[in-house]
């Protein structure tokens, strides 16, 4: 696992449960440009059917996803 792939921002919702997660998410890449980053961390094993249907719905690019030891990292493209 790397956190190599650079971001422009970061949201940290570890801890949170569905749907705290992904809504933290949709807000701060509400705040990004078009064609910057965020990422995501979270603990929500349900996270990864969310984003990965967020970022499907919304048009978003999903650049990655991660997961190691019950952490979920999302880096998203505001498109």
């Amino acid at each position: 696992m790397t956190d190599a792939l650079a971001h422009d921002a970061l949201v940290d919702a570890s801890g949170l449960s569905c749907p705290l997660p992904l809504l933290k998410a949709k807000l701060e890449l509400n705040r990004l440009a078009q064609g910057q980053t965020l990422k995501v961390i979270a603990t929500d094993a349900g996270s990864l059917r969310d984003f990965r249907a967020f970022a499907r719905l919304a048009g978003h690019e999903l650049l990655r996803e991660e997961e190691d030891s019950g952490t979920y990292r999302y880096w998203l493209r505001k498109v």
